[in-house]
């Protein structure tokens, strides 16, 4: 088992978030102790933000950052936890919530659906997303 760093590079689906995660100076914190709960979004959910906007926020480290972090939660949460939440929200370490749905699958914020859960790693867990989530503004 490896951490999330080397987890999420070595699925070779997620080469946006590894770049994006480097580019905001990330790495160090996501190779540490944890545990760290991550929503992944794929190369695919990237792919969906209007053109040029990965561009844009590899340029815009504080808004990467921001995006990033929303995207992560403190603690080892699982599947069998997400499920018991809808309704609720997560504080992601952002400072921002999520809103959970579990009424038709697992939605994040009403649009970014879990489609694989539970990949554990030493220093917390993975959940797939097919979008990716953006804090409020």
């Amino acid at each position: 088992m490896h951490d999330i760093i080397d987890t999420a590079v070595a699925a070779g689906s997620f080469k946006t978030l590894a770049a994006a995660v480097t580019a905001a100076g990330l790495v160090p914190t996501l190779k540490g102790d944890g545990p760290f709960t991550v929503f992944a979004p794929t190369d695919d959910a990237f792919a969906k933000l209007p053109a040029g906007t990965v561009d844009a926020l590899l340029n815009d480290i504080p808004k990467l950052t921001a995006i990033l972090t929303y995207h992560v939660v403190a603690g080892k949460v699982m599947a069998a936890d997400v499920l018991t939440l809808d309704g609720k929200s997560a504080t992601t370490v952002n400072g921002a919530t999520i809103a959970i749905s579990t009424k038709d699958g697992v939605k994040l914020n009403g649009s970014a659906n879990v489609v694989t859960t539970d990949i554990e790693c030493t220093n917390g867990v993975i959940h797939v997303i097919d979008s990716v989530i953006l804090p409020p503004a």
